[in-house]
């Protein structure tokens, strides 16, 4: 039976980037606004004071848990360029993002043929492994090209730390992945390169999060931005003034664990044995029980739990996938979470010959998944799917369902062969050979 490798194949990577950049981890894999007729989630609205609060989070620290002393963020227009192997589909997903950013967050952004202040270079993803072996893509301040980063790497240039205003960045994309994989860095390097660098796993609702659930820019991401560009803010401020200036306390407002961050990066690593990273989840989701916590970061705990033990103790498993649903499903924000549950739920029913349970869940999670522009997700939930009317002997509409399948898997998984891997690799957890 071959569940750990469906599971592990679309599960969500968290890592810690370096001071140096900012960085989007190993894909897990999310088509840009208007492709599919789809339009951008409102989330809930956060309150001012829960707003506030995470913004100086964000703001004044790195993803590093390096702590920033100085408010920076660009001043007047900011231009966007695009250079190098652009993908087909980057200038329309860009071009929907600036959009976004202008009307949603009210920042004066736009692109531009020739120079920009942000530099949006497509490379190899072996070019950019080089030079940060963990990120899928990143983005470095105070460069216009890749050439230019080479030359200073690893100097006190391009160290976000020592910015004290946001004059120039470059952003590294491979060019050599799926559309999706494409849009979904454009979305957080742009995001960071403009706004905060830091991200926050308290904040389930948003980008900023290195869970991975989300893969474009929420409601409360560009409420975020729209604050980081408020004309009360300028260069230069300090923690204190932009605290007095929110009307909020200048210290740290979530509640810090970073033994329980250690753990989950260990645990969802792409280092270590099995059961090491399984120790590591279940350290992690013993230390949020001891703090009490009630909110994303234990439902998270019990996601990793799960993912880990689905190829040695599916019942376990089962057991901690459905208690991170119960967590989210009481979030207000939790919805998208709980359809990614969802979806490793229906591929252990699938598994099992569940098949009106895996049909159940995939027809629960698809709505949703299709709302967030996940389209990586939504085909492998249509393929689940598919699968399991093809166990309850119905293939004419498994090979409909097949069909439907396909423009979401070309933009979420690119070449064909990446999707016939993936069909195999459904079609195995099925029980059911195929030959692509």
């Amino acid at each position: 039976m071959r569940l750990p490798l469906i599971l592990a194949a679309f599960a969500a990577l968290s890592a810690c980037a370096p001071p140096a950049q900012v960085s989007m981890d190993q894909p897990q894999s999310g088509v840009g606004f208007g492709t599919l007729g789809t339009a951008p989630v409102a989330t809930a609205p956060l309150g001012l004071a829960s707003l506030a609060r995470n913004f100086m989070d964000l703001t004044f620290a790195m993803e590093s848990g390096y702590a920033l002393s100085t408010f920076t963020r660009f001043e007047g227009p900011i231009t966007v360029a695009m250079i190098g192997d652009v993908p087909p589909t980057a200038a329309r997903d860009l071009g929907d993002l600036l959009t976004r950013l202008q009307t949603e967050a009210g920042i004066d952004i736009r692109p531009v043929s020739g120079a920009g202040r942000i530099t949006i270079e497509f490379t190899s993803r072996a070019e950019l492994r080089r030079l940060a072996p963990t990120a899928a893509c990143f983005v470095v301040p105070n460069v216009s090209s890749l050439a230019q980063y080479r030359q200073l790497h690893g100097t006190a240039a391009v160290d976000w730390a020592q910015v004290t205003e946001r004059k120039s960045a470059a952003i590294f994309i491979p060019a050599d992945t799926s559309p999706q994989e494409v849009r979904d860095c454009l979305h957080e390097e742009l995001a960071q390169a403009i706004g905060p660098l830091n991200d926050l796993y308290l904040l389930a609702d948003s980008i900023f999060n290195d869970d991975n659930f989300h893969s474009v820019l929420t409601g409360t991401d560009m409420d975020i931005l729209r604050l980081t560009y408020s004309p009360d803010l300028h260069n230069g401020m300090s923690r204190a003034e932009v605290a007095a200036h929110l009307g909020v306390s200048p210290n740290i407002a979530a509640a810090a664990l970073p033994d329980w961050e250690r753990a989950i990066e260990t645990a969802l690593g792409k280092t270590g044995s099995l059961s090491a990273r399984q120790a590591a989840a279940e350290r992690a989701l013993s230390m949020a029980q001891n703090a009490g916590w009630q909110d994303s970061r234990t439902a998270f705990s019990y996601f990793a739990l799960g993912r880990l033990l689905a190829g040695t103790d599916p019942e376990r498993a089962f057991d901690a996938f459905k208690a991170a649903s119960s967590i989210y499903a009481h979030l207000p924000e939790g919805e998208l979470q709980v359809a990614h549950v969802d979806m490793q739920l229906a591929a252990m029913a699938l598994a099992s010959g569940l098949s009106d349970q895996a049909i159940m869940l995939a027809d629960r999670a698809m709505p949703v998944v299709k709302r967030y522009e996940n389209y990586a997700l939504l085909a492998t939930l249509m393929l689940i799917k598919a699968e399991a009317l093809e166990q309850l002997g119905d293939a004419t509409a498994a090979a409909a369902l097949r069909l439907d399948s396909q423009p979401y898997a070309s933009y979420g998984f690119g070449p064909d062969s990446v999707i016939q891997d993936r069909m195999r690799d459904i079609a195995s957890v099925a029980n059911r050979a195929t030959t692509g």
